[in-house]
């Protein structure tokens, strides 16, 4: 399935959001959105958030209790669809993930389809996770309005919990923050015994039918890791890589002892290729953070 896409640049519209606008409006302290934002977020329930050139909205599978062997995953590890709308109200693009039990599946892609949606990728992000769950990668173009009033019915067939709260104050921080950060040598949030980084391990720009993608928004690295108990860590998420670095940080992951779970892409016709690999850890803090900052290093462009 290929992408139609006119010939316009994303990042150039991100920077104009506000200016085309009526209105801009602050919520949540410092973080400021505009009227069409707060509408977007109004009809597909969920609030706004900052992202890196984009607006993400939210929708962390609350309802589903997601276990990797005898480990319960914390909402972020592993569970939090969303959406991200970069670009003017008049002309946007929507990128992002949903995340499906079985029985969705069917009627999603039905209703994917009559919204004139595009689905980017279908596939597993874990290995023996329970519940089962998919992941649906969505492509669209057009009104930022009228995209949401299409997503709004895509997400009335799933039992993803909607309206989605407003991000609560964080809880307080159980993890080893200092030592996580040093051993992987950037800093990232924390959330009670989680911690997230989105390095940027693909250099220079991606395009999509002529079109830039916006870094964050289509090929970030999310990596989560949580701790079990101060003597173990789990972490998953997936490194974004050119071609060119595929087995060489599947190599990597395999000697730092963790698992590559999937292998697949996000886009479609992107280029330069990118290859998202993901990967299940499981083992001392040592042992998870050395073997990920090992594949971090392996991954970026050469």
């Amino acid at each position: 399935m290929g992408l139609h896409m006119p010939s316009m640049n994303i990042t150039h519209f991100a920077g104009r959001i506000a200016a085309a606008s009526l209105i801009a409006v602050t919520v949540t302290g410092a973080q400021s959105f505009t009227a069409d934002q707060l509408e977007v977020g109004r009809i597909i329930q969920s609030p706004p958030t900052a992202a890196a050139g984009y607006t993400r909205y939210n929708f962390p599978r609350r309802d589903i209790m997601l276990k990797v062997g005898d480990v319960t995953l914390a909402p972020s590890m592993a569970s939090g669809a969303w959406l991200g709308f970069a670009g003017t109200p008049a002309m946007t693009t929507v990128m992002g993930d949903l995340i499906l039990l079985p029985n969705e599946l069917k009627p999603v892609q039905a209703e994917l389809h009559a919204q004139g949606i595009e689905i980017s990728a279908i596939h597993n992000h874990l290995a023996g996770a329970e519940p089962q769950l998919t992941y649906m990668h969505v492509h669209a173009m057009g009104n930022a309005v009228e995209l949401a009033k299409k997503f709004d019915a895509v997400m009335k067939h799933t039992a993803s919990p909607r309206p989605v709260p407003a991000a609560a104050a964080p809880a307080p921080v159980t993890i080893d923050t200092a030592m996580v950060f040093k051993a992987i040598g950037i800093a990232g949030k924390a959330n009670g015994a989680v911690v997230q980084f989105t390095p940027m391990l693909v250099s220079g720009a991606v395009t999509m039918g002529g079109m830039t993608v916006v870094p964050a928004q289509g090929y970030g690295t999310p990596i989560n890791i949580q701790m079990v108990s101060p003597d173990r860590y789990v972490a998953t998420g997936d490194f974004s890589i050119l071609g060119g670095r595929v087995n060489a940080v599947i190599a990597a992951l395999a000697t730092g002892g963790i698992a590559a779970t999937a292998m697949h892409s996000h886009l479609v016709d992107e280029s330069p290729r990118v290859y998202y690999i993901h990967f299940w850890a499981d083992g001392t803090p040592r042992e998870v953070l050395a073997g990920l900052k090992a594949a971090m290093e392996t991954g970026k462009n050469p």
